[in-house]
């Protein structure tokens, strides 16, 4: 594993102290590659951006913990399994929660989780001090890393944060390259999302830099909204195209939580090939 690197990025809303969400997000990935695929590893190469601290001041003390997946809880998708069909996708920004609820027949637990999600991307798109500092974070970790393989695994609004990161140090740093991005529960499907990408970027594409990107989703993450992002999003200039795989976050609540995503089957597959 000499000379690589995978860097995590999380997602909306409050969350634990920097280290223990870091220590959560690696004991997620090793469960996954063990169970997954047989791989025991003692520490892999990974570095953690955290930014919950720029947007809330003390960390959240009323988390889920990570805990193991009950035996026999890891499944990889099977078409059918999950049939919420997507049809008619609104602005979810603003009034979007009543949206949500009424097409995704969410429950209390949603409401509340949607609320602060929504409330935090609309803050990262209005306040310009918090949308630097979000982008400086994982910018500055990026580049420390510059001329090692690079995988790059954002949840939620950290691909948004990823994805604006990326563009910039296209045009800043053209020689940088990230191995492998990979985007779990990802709104970068949202309307509104998609319009604030085309004002500053002109396209939404690939990022330059990518060299693979892989995003997963779950049909039931009322998060990824749209969960095949290889229609909104074109090829780069090297005809690198995002690959939208379908997963089974077996975490349960709205079924958007990054644990689930980082040890399902799918991702084990592809870190695994990434080591």
């Amino acid at each position: 594993m000499s000379g690589r690197q995978i860097i995590g990025i999380h997602g909306l809303a409050n969350k634990p102290e920097e280290v223990e969400l870091a220590e959560f997000w690696h004991s997620s990935l090793q469960e996954g590659l063990e169970k997954n695929s047989g791989i025991n590893i003692d520490a892999l190469p990974f570095t953690s951006v955290y930014w919950a601290n720029v947007l809330y001041p003390l960390p959240d003390t009323n988390y889920d913990a990570y805990r193991p997946a009950p035996a026999g809880a890891l499944k990889t998708y099977e078409a059918g399994t999950l049939d919420s069909i997507r049809a008619g996708v609104g602005d979810v920004v603003g009034n979007g929660l009543d949206w949500l609820k009424e097409h995704f027949n969410l429950g209390a637990l949603a409401d509340g989780v949607l609320e602060a999600k929504l409330n935090d991307l609309s803050r990262y798109y209005e306040e310009e001090a918090i949308r630097d500092e979000l982008r400086r974070r994982l910018r500055n970790t990026l580049l420390d890393h510059d001329g090692e393989s690079i995988m790059l695994i954002c949840h939620s609004m950290g691909t948004i944060i990823a994805y604006d990161v990326l563009r910039e140090l296209g045009r800043a740093r053209p020689n940088f390259r990230v191995a492998h991005l990979i985007t779990i529960g990802s709104p970068l499907g949202m309307p509104h999302v998609k319009r604030k990408i085309l004002q500053e970027w002109r396209t939404a594409r690939t990022p330059t830099n990518v060299d693979r990107w892989d995003n997963l989703a779950d049909k039931r993450d009322p998060v990824a909204i749209d969960v095949y992002l290889r229609g909104d999003y074109k090829a780069n200039g090297r005809g690198v195209e995002v690959r939208d795989d379908l997963i089974f976050n077996d975490w349960g609540g709205i079924n958007h939580k990054s644990y689930g995503y980082l040890r399902c089957p799918e991702m084990s597959t592809l870190v695994a090939a990434f080591i």
